[in-house]
């Protein structure tokens, strides 16, 4: 039997704010307890671990991330699994795999691998299911995907997209002829509607809104901007609060002030943070890949197409955190739950992105300078700086 380990003399980020100074107890991959830790108290039973001044966060939930080290989701989903061991080396515990436009066999692949589970042994960042980001999007705000495989909306396409199979976020632009009946099909199989990649007006998101799409993908990006007669997709979103929006918060994507406006117009648990990262992600600059058989240029800044199309980001989560308390003059407990149980909550998952007892022991761990320092799934160490 596996023994219980104590985390001591960290600060907790709970639902109910800072405990300081706080141990937390982690047995059979789930949290136990979490209680303030005093000097001269007993050390508990098992193995403890006293990180003083540390910062203790529920662990990172990604939903959107193309791949990582050089691999590509959907260029190579038989290696999902290899590179959901290494994602905790950027604090994430959990994450959406997401596949972009791609050719119909390429999600039916990203389906098997993922339902075939992980190889024995196996510890990582554990894949909740897929995001596919695409092929139903709008031509004319395609952004970087490859514009010969994007689809009109085509049910015959999506036969075994559902839950039960791992697709749990779908993106597409809701104006599309036969958008709205696809839509009700993904949503009737427990699939969240995210609109994105779209050339929606104002009243048409609106609408799309009343049927069912909860979540905008990169909000500001590729989709109808906001103008003072024309609000288009981006002010319909900044008008409804009730609307979780994923944001890119690496300043190159978005404007720090449009991302402080958008944050500024709902609380955080309707705002997501997402890297967007591709497979350059923890590489050093070069020529990449992104599915839809497209090469991407890398200079460690960004990452774009040959015609200078941004073409995903190289996004850290612990940076778009401290970007965000930056840019939005904020602390991080008001930051910390757009990379936790926001994400989480889209998902319907109570048991994630929250450290409370009884929660699966999933933690991200930063050091008193608030970098990276641990990572632990399931009540396992799976990363240490």
């Amino acid at each position: 039997m596996t023994q219980s380990l104590h985390l001591l003399h960290v600060d907790a980020f709970t639902p109910q704010g800072w405990v300081r100074d706080a141990c937390i107890s982690i047995a059979a991959g789930k949290i136990t307890d979490i209680f303030p830790y005093k000097n001269g108290m007993p050390m508990p039973e098992g193995k403890c671990l006293e990180r003083k001044g540390w910062i203790a966060s529920p662990g990172w939930i990604e939903l959107q991330i193309n791949g990582a080290f050089g691999v590509d989701f959907a260029e190579e989903p038989q290696r999902m699994w290899e590179i959901a061991a290494r994602l905790p080396e950027f604090g994430f515990t959990a994450f959406l795999p997401t596949i972009v436009t791609s050719p119909p066999a390429v999600f039916q692949q990203a389906i098997e691998v993922w339902k075939g589970g992980p190889p024995t042994g196996w510890q990582g960042a554990i894949p909740l299911g897929l995001h596919f980001e695409g092929p139903f999007l709008n031509p004319k705000k395609k952004g970087a995907h490859n514009p010969q495989l994007l689809q009109p909306p085509n049910p015959n396409l999506v036969a075994d997209w559902d839950a039960a199979n791992g697709v749990r976020l779908v993106t597409l632009a809701p104006e599309l002829p036969g958008a709205y009946e696809l839509a009700q099909t993904l949503r009737e199989r427990g699939i969240v509607l995210s609109i994105g990649h779209s050339y929606a007006t104002y009243e048409e998101a609106l609408t799309a809104f009343e049927q069912g799409f909860r979540y905008v993908t990169h909000l500001y990006n590729a989709m109808t901007p906001l103008e003072y007669r024309a609000p288009g997709l981006v002010g319909a979103v900044l008008t409804h609060p009730e609307i979780t929006v994923s944001l890119i918060a690496d300043g190159i994507h978005v404007h720090p002030a449009m991302l402080k406006l958008a944050y500024q117009t709902r609380s955080p648990d309707h705002v997501v943070l997402v890297t967007d990262a591709m497979s350059a992600l923890g590489m050093p600059p070069g020529r990449y890949p992104l599915g839809g058989k497209q090469e991407v240029f890398v200079d460690g800044h960004s990452a774009r197409l040959a015609d200078g199309t941004l073409a995903g980001s190289l996004l850290k989560p612990a940076d778009a955190l401290r970007n965000m308390m930056t840019f939005c003059d904020a602390p991080m407990e008001k930051i910390l739950p757009c990379l936790t149980s926001t994400p989480a909550a889209v998902l319907g998952l109570s048991n994630k992105g929250t450290l409370q007892v009884g929660a699966d022991a999933d933690l991200t761990l930063l050091d008193p300078e608030g970098n990276l320092a641990m990572t632990l799934v399931g009540g396992e160490i799976v990363y240490e700086a």
